[in-house]
């Protein structure tokens, strides 16, 4: 078994760095553990037809936001030309100096970057300035202007809006477009995972709490049937600890209108601010009190991202 998984593991990762292995692993786990919940634990006759029923609309609602958390992050265009000399085409409001002196200063900021969270070492940090006094960066990569909070992903060679990190669990980035829904996916799988793991545990150590029953259920590993249903609950219970963390963060971020991207920046450059025992990083660029940061969080993707010259340039 050890020998197929890395096989499988080299199988997927060897064109463009891809995570499909944690995606299938993590399907792969949980329709398992479906399976062992139905053919172990409902057939003891302790879990009703409607706990099932909730259960399987849990999953199926939490498989739907994942589809949807996989869709477009915000993809910023891809320029029609991709040579490196399309630089000259932007506006001179936007970018100043030649194109020569620009791709010397990319080239400086290339040398000296750092991958952060995903993003590519040729990334540039050179700003432009807009119209209206929006900063823009230009990404040597995909060579275009992105907008403020766009970041660009190594692992899926693209630019995105409002990048917040890549999740291997996804196999995607996380960004303006799909946030919302993987926010969704994430809390679905603990309200799901969690009320499985207490059917269990009522199931296989009758008259326990679910919490005493995990750490102290007499007769677990008695038969077939109560070892396999209580290895799948421990199993389920370290992947939802994982998650409830990842979720956790996610929601403290929110909270304070900081991208898991411009936290990871802020601690690098000094200049960030350590809030609730580090677990979050407050930049205070785009934080506008808790009610207004949630609605932010709430408008995004709501309606198509307006394209600029610069972006289609």
């Amino acid at each position: 078994l050890p020998v197929v998984v890395l096989w499988y593991y080299y199988l997927t990762h060897r064109r463009k760095e891809r995570t499909l292995f944690f995606l299938s692993l993590g399907l792969f786990s949980l329709g398992y553990m479906y399976y062992v919940f139905l053919q172990e634990v409902v057939p003891r006759g302790h879990v009703g037809l409607s706990q099932v029923v909730a259960l399987t609309c849990g999953l199926i609602l939490m498989l739907a936001a994942l589809s949807r958390a996989k869709k477009d992050p915000g993809y910023l265009p891809i320029p029609a030309s991709n040579e490196k000399s399309s630089c000259q085409g932007l506006p001179n409001k936007s970018v100043r100096g030649s194109s020569n002196g620009l791709r010397g200063i990319a080239a400086s900021g290339a040398a000296s970057g750092r991958t952060v969270n995903g993003e590519a070492k040729g990334a540039s940090r050179m700003s432009a300035e807009e119209s209206g006094g929006v900063k823009k960066d230009w990404c040597t990569k995909c060579q275009l202007v992105r907008p403020a909070r766009a970041g660009h992903c190594r692992l899926c060679g693209r630019c995105v809006r409002r990048l917040d990190h890549h999740c291997v669990w996804i196999n995607s980035c996380v960004g303006e477009q799909n946030h919302q829904a993987f926010i969704l996916a994430l809390s679905f799988f603990m309200l799901t995972s969690v009320y499985g793991i207490t059917l269990t545990l009522h199931t296989i150590c009758k008259g326990r709490t679910p919490f005493v029953a995990l750490f102290y259920c007499p007769g677990a590993y008695s038969d077939y049937s109560s070892a396999l249903s209580f290895t799948c609950v421990w199993y389920c219970a370290i992947v939802t600890a994982g998650m409830g963390y990842i979720l956790l963060i996610q929601l403290l971020n929110i909270s304070y209108n900081v991208t898991e991207r411009e936290a990871r920046l802020a601690l690098r450059d000094n200049t960030g601010r350590r809030l609730l025992g580090g677990l979050v990083i407050d930049t205070g660029q785009y934080n506008r009190g808790f009610l207004c940061n949630w609605s932010h969080f709430l408008s995004l993707g709501s309606s198509p991202p307006q394209r600029s010259a610069e972006d289609i340039v």
